[in-house]
């Protein structure tokens, strides 16, 4: 791979297709051919890289705009709890707690990497279930209860938006209160100032990357509001008063909200005007709750992760 500094000097601001997420103790960044963990432990970094498959290759259709979304969500998801996984079983044993009754169940009937995948499969289903349960279910659940409003379909879509927007920022805020998220969420600042700081061409240093701003137009915090928003619009077409009825429609019109969603934020993250920066705006604002400002070493990872996928050919990871 070419020098860090060679690649920098002879790129312009521009905006970059490489993402990341944060991770325990470390980074993950995913570029349009690699993706590399970095984490930090005792005796310092440990790196991982590894090179990208993407299933629109072996079915196309699932790169065609507005289906494309529903892959990229799932994808995500499942490399992100791999990720997230690794970098838990680098924390040292004695500092690992008891595994819950299911995961010691999978690990004493099955092989290493047949548990690991039975594992991180579990957790992903899980974790749509919630996500299910809390933005779709709940929602429509305690509107149905609230008899001024159940009948009057335009009033009853706002409302179930509203409480959805409000279990989100009550969501976010008490994970805040975790000591381990509150570091989580500063490896989440780290990533984005260094994303930025190579958008903006400047050299890969700590100096560098800790001027630049925490709160990034792509993120996946703003993807998360944005779904909320469009779920208002999207779900105003059903006209259904029954509560149950009402949630099968808005699970139905799920992959429409997140493909839309989608689309939103990857022209938001390639286009630098008023209607963009407008949209963006929410999303910034929610990321002053998950992000924070970081120390050197978690800037040092995320350096270094970038530096792990940034393609040779100088461009080719423009947005």
């Amino acid at each position: 791979m070419p020098d860090n500094k060679e690649i920098i000097q002879n790129s312009c601001s521009f905006r970059t297709s490489i993402g990341g997420q944060a991770l325990i103790e470390g980074i993950l960044m995913r570029g349009p051919k690699k993706q590399a963990i970095v984490c930090r432990t005792k005796d310092g970094l440990i790196e991982k890289t590894e090179d990208r498959k993407f299933i629109k290759d072996r079915y196309p259709v699932l790169g065609w705009p507005f289906v494309r979304g529903c892959a990229a969500f799932i994808g995500s998801l499942v490399k992100g709890m791999q990720a997230l996984t690794y970098s838990a079983d680098l924390i040292p044993a004695e500092e690992q707690g008891e595994p819950d009754k299911f995961d010691a169940w999978v690990e004493k009937h099955f092989e290493a990497e047949k548990a690991q995948k039975i594992i991180i499969g579990a957790a992903v289903v899980m974790g749509i279930a919630l996500a299910l349960f809390l933005f779709i279910f709940l929602p429509s659940f305690i509107i149905g209860f609230i008899s001024p409003v159940k009948d009057k379909m335009v009033l009853r879509n706002l409302c179930e938006g509203l409480v959805r927007i409000i279990i989100l920022l009550v969501y976010m805020k008490l994970t805040t209160l975790s000591p381990d998220v509150k570091r989580l969420f500063s490896y989440h600042g780290a990533e984005h100032k260094t994303i930025f700081c190579y958008e903006h061409g400047k050299e890969l240093s700590v100096d560098n990357v800790r001027l630049e701003s925490r709160f990034h137009p792509r993120c996946g915090t703003s993807f998360l509001l944005v779904v909320v928003v469009v779920s208002i619009l999207v779900n105003s077409a059903v006209i259904e008063s029954n509560t149950y009825l009402r949630m099968l429609y808005h699970l139905a019109l799920l992959p429409v909200v997140v493909g839309i969603s989608y689309e939103i934020n990857r022209w938001c993250g390639a286009h630098d005007n008023v209607l963009s920066n407008v949209i963006s705006a929410p999303g910034k604002w929610l990321q002053r709750i998950t992000t924070a400002e970081p120390d050197d070493g978690m800037i040092e990872c995320a350096i270094r992760a970038l530096e792990l996928v940034i393609p040779e050919e100088r461009g080719s990871d423009a947005w």
